[in-house]
């Protein structure tokens, strides 16, 4: 079957693990609190501190719940209101230079001349849609978000359930195997699977030499679409 889309991951696939945990973790763990409590008559930073209640299933006051973020930070925890306000202050960050978006060269190389080919390219992240769009509109290599035909986050379900993928594959109206998804995780290449979509399986400078039922490839020179 042909494949018409390529549904990317970053973290570990496009950008280095280390922008993400060394850059912009550490910058929103810094500013989180104080962007908070200034933004309080913000009506989009409500909405988040009052979906971090139903996600705590209780009402916080500031203070606990700047609390609950910092430690959904500590944990790596991919709740939706905590990635929405980490886009919010990345935003910041990208506007002031603090920052640029790092993307490996081989995948924006790749990336460019899939597009030129007609094949639709989308992202899928638990990072935010928003935090998605200044990533790759502030990248090292300059924006890049006119490749893109889409963004995906974890409002669609989380990147673990296979659900997430078929849902995908009905916004994108597309035959799951038409797709292509490629990630640096086993376990959202295995529900991609279980959704009927093809996969590559980025490894970068990783030995495993265990069994996998997908290709692996060490940069997106190995990708065969």
């Amino acid at each position: 079957m042909t494949i018409k889309a390529i549904l990317t991951d970053i973290e570990g696939t496009t950008t280095s693990i280390s922008f993400v945990f060394d850059v912009l973790f550490p910058y929103a763990r810094r500013h989180i609190a104080g962007f908070v409590r200034s933004n309080l008559d913000n009506p989009a930073v409500q909405r988040e501190l009052d979906a971090i209640n139903r996600e705590v299933g209780q009402p916080l006051s500031t203070q606990q719940a700047i609390g609950q973020l910092l430690d959904w930070i500590d944990q790596d925890r991919k709740a939706t209101p905590l990635k929405s306000l980490q886009g919010m202050i990345w935003k910041q960050g990208y506007a002031d230079r603090q920052f640029t978006g790092h993307v490996y060269p081989d995948a924006v190389e790749h990336l460019r001349r899939w597009h030129d080919e007609g094949i639709k390219l989308y992202v899928y992240s638990s990072g935010s849609v928003a935090a998605q769009k200044l990533l790759f509109g502030h990248s090292d290599l300059g924006d890049l978000t006119p490749l893109f035909s889409g963004y995906f986050d974890t409002t669609i379900g989380m990147k673990g359930d296979s659900g997430s993928y078929q849902r995908i594959a009905e916004e994108l109206d597309l035959d799951a195997g038409q797709i292509l998804f490629l990630s640096d995780s086993r376990e959202e290449l295995d529900a991609a699977v279980d959704a009927g979509m093809r996969t590559a399986w980025l490894v970068r400078n990783r030995q495993d030499s265990s069994e996998s039922r997908h290709p692996r490839c060490h940069d997106f020179s190995a990708i065969r679409t």
